[in-house]
């Protein structure tokens, strides 16, 4: 019976010595268990925040639909407050005349050398009355359009003197008046014109 006893403990032996050499399976220790669990939630994170920031809207974009707040922003803007960059102000003149004061428009002109040289314009347009500023609000974009195409093929030869002012002042009342037609704008005033 010694012998059957040995004979039961030997494959039980073997077993465990089986595990100790390689051929079962060990199992990892729980230190690199919690360090691979840290690392994943880490990884996960910072993943989803860079998501997060990367994609969230920009806060001009979530503020357009407020059209209510831009007719605030026109009146403040006829009253004296400060007008939005990019953005037309309007003002009352003598006689029940309304000038109209467009955003600058700066282009690169046209020269014989190559040489890259700048026009910068700060145009105001004298209007008959407030319906006309009506109109010219939403066309605004055909205005600038027009401008840089217009302005660009200029040089700086043309602009010279008073007749190139002149000249300048006309051509511009012309074409915006096409843009606006039927309404009109009586005059275009030069308020700036810088060539550089």
């Amino acid at each position: 019976m010694a012998n059957d006893k040995v004979k039961e403990a030997e494959p039980d032996d073997a077993v465990e010595g089986e595990g100790e050499e390689g051929g079962g399976k060990k199992k990892p220790p729980l230190k690199l268990l919690i360090i691979a669990g840290v690392a994943a939630v880490l990884v996960l994170g910072g993943g989803g925040a860079g998501a997060f920031f990367l994609f969230k809207p920009k806060p001009e974009a979530a503020g357009e639909h407020k059209k209510p707040e831009k007719k605030k922003e026109k009146k403040k803007e006829e009253k004296g407050g400060k007008p939005e960059a990019g953005a037309a102000v309007v003002k009352e003149g003598p006689d029940g005349v309304i000038f109209y004061t467009l955003p600058d428009i700066v282009v690169n002109m046209q020269t014989a050398d190559g040489r890259p040289t700048f026009l910068k314009l700060k145009l105001t347009l004298e209007l008959a009355d407030e319906s006309a500023v009506e109109v010219l609000d939403p066309n605004l974009p055909r205005l600038q359009d027009m401008f840089q195409t217009f302005l660009r093929e200029l040089r700086p030869e043309d602009l010279t003197g008073s007749q190139g002012s002149y000249q300048l002042r006309m051509e511009i009342l012309r074409r915006v008046n096409l843009v606006i037609a039927p309404t009109k704008v009586n005059k275009v005033l030069i308020e700036e014109m810088l060539i550089n």
